[in-house]
């Protein structure tokens, strides 16, 4: 199955003050945090659930993971990630992301690639129906 998919959702949130360093920079390790809740975002505002595939005997681990940092958060930010979901291809599906503070200025861009696995074998396997009726 190979799907190309045209779909973004954003969504924000503030950067917290146990999320930054001694500068009120945010760590740099909490961006993968940041883009997981865009992701779940953006699948929860196309009615899929991180839950029910999990309930479905579905998991999505991260196999690739790439970012490039342009400027820092700071501390009570309000950062916008906007996160687009590019493509299916055999078990993986591919993210970009985004993200923007108040001021409009990038801040970071990154992509990741997850791939579909059988909860019972631990095994890649083709997407759910769910997820391949959803993207068409």
């Amino acid at each position: 199955m190979n799907l190309d998919i045209q779909y973004a959702h954003s969504h924000q949130l503030r950067v917290r003050y146990g999320e930054t360093d001694r500068m009120g920079y945010c760590y740099y390790g909490n961006y993968a945090e940041f883009l997981e809740v865009g992701r779940v975002e953006a699948l929860r505002s196309m009615g899929i659930t991180y839950k029910e595939l999990e309930d479905d005997g579905f998991m999505l681990p991260v196999s690739e993971f790439q970012i490039k940092y342009f400027h820092p958060a700071k501390y009570d930010d309000l950062l916008t990630i906007t996160t687009y979901v590019s493509h299916l291809k055999g078990a993986r599906i591919y993210f970009s992301y985004e993200i923007f503070n108040e001021e409009n200025k990038k801040l970071v861009e990154a992509t990741t690639t997850l791939v579909f696995v059988k909860s019972e074998t631990m095994k890649p396997t083709l997407a759910p129906e769910l997820f391949i009726k959803t993207f068409k």
